[in-house]
Formats: C-alpha cells, sequence, structure tokens
C-alpha cells in the first residue's frame, strides 16, 4: 500500500525546532544558525519536487542543511566561535534542575563538542543528539557508514579525555 505524498510545507514546520537545534550546535553561532535555518528553509521548499515519497523526509532536510553549512565553511574563513554562552543553558532541557557538578560536566561537554573538528563535530550532533542512526548520518553527511563509525569514535574518545577529571 502506498503512503499518500507528505504536504513538504506542513512537514518542514513540523521539523523546523530540530532544524534549528542542529544548525545551532553545528554551526555554533546564533547568527549562522538563524542563516542556516532559513536558506535550508528556501532550498527544501524551491527542490520539494526532488524529495522522493517513501524516502525520510528528515534525513533529506538534514542533508541539505549539512550540504548548505559544509559550503559555507569551504567559503569563508572560519573564525573562532564559543557554543558556551549565556544562551547554551537554555537550549539544554532540565538544566535548572541539575546540580553544580553536572553545570560544570554539562558545560565541558558542550567545550569538547565545540572544540572538535567540523566532520567529527557533525557526526556527533547527528548520532548522539538527532538519533540518527548510522546509516542515515553516513548519507546525510554522504561518506561510507564506516568513516561515520570512525568520527564518532574520535570524537568521544577527544570528549572523554577532555572531560575525565
Amino acid at each position: 500500500m502506498q503512503q499518500p505524498p507528505i504536504d513538504i510545507s506542513v512537514a518542514l514546520t513540523d521539523l523546523l525546532p530540530k532544524v534549528w537545534g542542529f544548525a545551532w550546535r553545528l554551526t555554533c553561532d546564533k547568527r549562522d544558525a538563524e542563516d542556516l535555518v532559513q536558506r535550508t528553509c528556501v532550498r527544501v521548499l524551491e527542490k520539494q519536487q526532488q524529495f522522493r515519497d517513501g524516502s525520510s523526509f528528515h534525513s533529506w532536510v538534514f542533508t541539505i542543511t549539512h550540504s548548505i553549512w559544509k559550503n559555507e565553511i569551504r567559503s569563508r574563513q572560519t573564525r573562532p566561535v564559543s557554543l558556551v554562552d549565556e544562551t547554551t543553558t537554555e537550549n539544554v532541557e532540565d538544566v535548572s534542575q541539575a546540580n553544580a557538578e553536572q553545570k560544570i560536566q554539562l558545560m565541558q561537554i558542550l567545550q569538547c563538542i565545540e572544540a572538535l573538528p567540523e566532520d567529527q563535530r557533525a557526526a556527533i550532533l547527528l548520532v548522539a543528539v538527532e538519533g540518527f542512526s548510522y546509516k542515515e548520518s553516513a548519507k546525510i553527511l554522504d561518506i561510507p557508514i564506516g568513516t561515520v563509525m570512525s568520527r564518532l569514535a574520535r570524537a568521544r574518545q577527544r570528549i572523554c579525555e577532555r572531560t575525565t577529571l
């Protein structure tokens, strides 16, 4: 039984909070994230005829988001930015309930993620934060699944090394 075609505008609207979260963590900058989300929405709407019914809309949109960001960082010289600022705790669930030790550990982890190379940061965000499978992440990043696994292993190792007291 074939599923009816999805309404791209409605599906994109429903997905916007996840796209925003991914863009913010990927770019490490609120303005860059806002621009990335806006450009993603425009691209999705412009290219909606390329979406194939039956495939994952979520993966398709995240692929577009990552592709736009990859092209952006290639076209400009990257500047150091901070992932940890006054809005960090606003974007993490239940931080107000965390004790001081948990808050410190969270800040260390966020700083470690910020310090990761972009390729490792993208992989860990897709798998650990967004919940994509290795296969879906490989498709989004347009790399082999083994490369995703390797980047995740290196990213996790770096995070562990830097958060161990």
